[in-house]
């Protein structure tokens, strides 16, 4: 920690102790300033700005031009709220977190555990995805996978914040094998694996109808733990009353021999809670980068 007091970070702690700050006001006020810099955020925005687009139009091509707009101001509002919050993320206590976060269908995940299966949560990249796996690592030791950040500081940081109640981080590049005997044993596995894997193993299904590379991690996974796969989303509530964790039935004879079949089933499961809150899927990260062969870029 004291190789952290170097003058070199200390711009970095300004920043953090900024988010410190402001994760002490009330979460209504917090929210209300955050939506205040989304519409800051979509000002500048950019080539980022033409990704959402893009994004949002392949995906709902039934929406005309000013419901597009409309969608991705309320998106830059999600993403403006969720960069204030990142300091409840890395300081707010278990009791707080609690107060903040309501469940629905709980006994989907409730079933599943009291029943001694292993279990995997199916945790897609909405803008409040963290606050699940912090409310449900006190319970049990859950599982969540990382990657390493470049700055030691705000690695640092992450880590000890996603970790404080105890969960278990699991960086990218490790030994999967012991990943697999930790969910055996009964520690649920928080996993998100809905981003494009670039030049990682990958297939296509398609995604709102487009056809969009995905890890076959999700069901290789399930298949050498022999977990059950639950979808868990996380909502943030309108006007910062806190945050919703969703979660839905296991999937249904999942995993199969077709890995395309599977990644398929994901991304339908997928769909159905960005419909529920289309503004807060993390439509900055460009989803379709990768084309099958033969295919232009999208972007």
């Amino acid at each position: 920690m004291t190789q952290f007091l170097h003058p070199r970070y200390w711009l970095l702690w300004t920043g953090i102790l900024f988010l410190w700050l402001i994760s002490l006001l009330p979460l209504r006020l917090t929210a209300f300033l955050g939506r205040g810099l989304g519409v800051i955020l979509h000002r500048f925005a950019g080539r980022r700005a033409h990704v959402v687009r893009t994004n949002l139009e392949l995906c709902f091509p039934d929406l005309n031009s000013s419901q597009i707009d409309e969608l991705m101001r309320e998106h830059f509002k999600a993403l403006g709220q969720a960069a204030l919050t990142i300091g409840i993320n890395l300081f707010a206590s278990q009791h707080r977190l609690q107060r903040l976060v309501k469940m629905r269908d709980r006994h989907y995940f409730d079933r599943e555990i009291h029943a001694g299966k292993p279990v995997i949560l199916l945790a897609p990249h909405f803008v409040a995805m963290e606050i699940a796996g912090l409310v449900l690592a006190p319970e049990r030791h859950m599982l969540s996978m990382y990657q390493t950040i470049r700055n030691p500081l705000i690695d640092y940081l992450v880590r000890r914040g996603r970790s404080r109640f105890g969960g278990i981080m699991i960086e990218r590049k490790a030994d999967m094998r012991q990943v697999v005997k930790m969910v055996r044993a009964g520690s649920p596995f928080y996993y998100l694996p809905d981003q494009d894997p670039g030049s990682g193993d990958k297939v296509f299904a398609p995604f709102f109808g487009v056809q969009t590379a995905v890890t076959p991690g999700l069901s290789r996974f399930a298949r050498l733990s022999k977990a059950v796969v639950i979808p868990c989303f996380t909502k943030m509530l309108p006007h910062g009353a806190g945050y919703e964790v969703i979660f839905m039935p296991a999937l249904e004879s999942f995993p199969t021999d077709d890995p395309v079949r599977d990644a398929t089933q994901m991304n339908e499961v997928v769909e159905q809670g960005i419909r529920e809150m289309p503004a807060q899927y993390f439509w900055v990260h460009r989803r379709f980068k990768s084309r099958p062969p033969g295919e232009e870029r999208l972007y």
